[in-house]
């Protein structure tokens, strides 16, 4: 009996130690489940990942296979990315197929791109594996871009034609300059202003129709290439026509102008004259009713001049004789057409 308690507490550990055993193997087990192809498949691609950094990439949830997958996939290119680095770029947000798939065709084709650069641009918005694609294959865009609503650059030579010009510009990514530089959409717009410039600056636009390679070749000394993250290769004048005469548009628009002045200035003109015209006539008619009022004075003096003596009958019958030949010779000259004397 006195070893009855010791065999109790024996056999109390004994379930206990069979527990955490199960336990452990069970664990164990789940770990091979989860993580043991995944170890086999690196270590005999000879990308080696120990089972406690799956299972702390796991703990960190990041996706273990795809770590495995790119790091298996880089290595087999001759690419050697640390784990740690890979599951960094994760966490962080970027795009490891991305970034993996960059670095294994720059490494083929021969250009220089380190993970470190690839991972930056990639987190900073740039599409890396496109870039790599571009600067490998090189990319035709239009000028102006059809997206934005415009097909054509319309210019304007020095005599008057307007042009309406189209152009492709061939470019390539440069990898050191894609940190910082700018966008496709800058390449468009300087290489539309340069050729507009060039065209508004000859003389003629036959020179333009004769020798399209003369815009080509000046937009290219421009160098319009320099703080972007391209670099342009060609630029091809693809289409070229004829608009219509501006100067001659300006010259009927000014003569069009220039006669509405004219005609605003006539309508003043005519309207000071008949404005002057009224004012001529109220004086005139103020004028012959100062004479008629004159007139209505004169048979008060002559009855004034006979109150004084100053004025006989046969003076009085020789003003009136002066007066009826006066009134004959104005109706002769109303019947004739010549205006009385006033």
């Amino acid at each position: 009996m006195q070893y009855l308690p010791v065999l109790m507490i024996s056999a109390s550990i004994s379930i206990f130690l069979s527990v955490l055993l199960f336990l452990f193997l069970s664990i164990c087990g789940f770990i091979l489940f989860k993580f043991g192809w995944l170890y086999i498949k690196a270590v005999t691609s000879d990308a080696h990942m120990s089972l406690l950094q799956m299972i702390s990439m796991t703990l960190r949830k990041v996706d273990v296979r795809s770590i495995v997958e790119y790091r298996i996939m880089a290595k087999k290119a001759g690419i050697d990315i640390v784990p740690s680095s890979l599951e960094a770029h994760s966490l962080a947000g970027g795009n490891i197929n991305h970034v993996v798939r960059s670095l294994i065709a720059a490494q083929k084709a021969g250009i220089r791109l380190g993970f470190d650069l690839a991972c930056a641009l990639d987190l900073a918005g740039r599409d890396v594996f496109d870039a790599v694609k571009i600067c490998i294959n090189p990319k035709v865009i239009d000028c102006p871009d059809p997206a934005k609503g415009c097909t054509t650059l319309d210019t304007i030579t020095k005599d008057g034609i307007q042009l309406k010009v189209k152009a492709r510009i061939t470019i390539r990514t440069d990898i050191e300059r894609l940190v910082g530089g700018v966008t496709e959409e800058t390449i468009v717009a300087r290489v539309g202003e340069g050729i507009i410039t060039i065209v508004g600056s000859l003389e003629t636009y036959k020179k333009v129709i004769e020798s399209p390679d003369l815009i080509s070749r000046l937009v290219m000394e421009k160098r319009l290439d320099s703080d972007t993250a391209f670099q342009i290769l060609s630029i091809n004048i693809v289409n070229i026509t004829v608009g219509d005469n501006i100067n001659a548009k300006l010259q009927a628009d000014q003569a069009e102008t220039d006669k509405r002045i004219a005609q605003a200035d006539a309508e003043k003109r005519r309207g000071m004259a008949i404005a002057r015209e009224q004012e001529m006539k109220v004086l005139t008619e103020e004028n012959i009713a100062k004479i008629l009022a004159a007139e209505a004075e004169v048979p008060k003096a002559i009855a004034q001049a006979f109150r004084e003596g100053n004025l006989g009958v046969m003076d009085y019958y020789h003003l009136k004789n002066i007066q009826a030949d006066t009134e004959m010779k104005a109706s002769s000259a109303l019947k004739s057409g010549i205006p009385p004397p006033i």
